[in-house]
């Protein structure tokens, strides 16, 4: 059994990947307004993400009284492609994890979600939980869009 893994999945999106995208890239601040993040966080002025920005997250994703914090830098945005990178530098989730990246593409009317992961111990599950949270946030936001 390996430490490292990977994990995608990609989900339909009515309203189009690029709508999803320009959330995510252009207008991150307005996300817990439309899903069910509670708070979000950058270390500079303005709406947009770039490359070495900074964002924290407050979140729930089992439903427990205990919120979950997750502090990623943004490594790569294309927007050709419509993908962002971002890697994990804080938070919960580096309890279990030695490494976590997560990377966002749209295209069309689809959106792609991949973690890529190392685990601490063999014993550490896969990171099933939090990967369907982003999945969810991702029909959130196109259920929001779609309004």
């Amino acid at each position: 059994m390996g430490l490292k893994g990977k994990l995608i999945g990609s989900i339909e999106v009515k309203c189009g990947g690029h709508l999803i995208h320009d959330i995510l890239h252009a207008n991150p601040r307005k996300v817990p307004n439309i899903t069910k993040i509670n708070h979000f966080e950058m270390d500079h002025e303005g709406e947009s993400i770039k490359i070495g920005s900074i964002v924290s997250w407050i979140y729930n994703d089992d439903g427990s009284e205990k919120n979950k914090i997750i502090k990623e830098v943004i490594e790569a945005i294309d927007p050709e492609e419509k993908s962002i990178t971002w890697k994990v530098i804080g938070g919960d989730l580096l309890e279990l994890y030695d490494s976590l990246t997560i990377i966002t593409s749209c295209e069309h009317e689809w959106t792609t979600c991949t973690f890529i992961y190392e685990k601490k111990t063999e014993d550490t599950p896969e990171p099933l939980v939090p990967f369907g949270f982003l999945l969810n946030l991702i029909k959130e936001m196109e259920g929001h869009l779609l309004k």
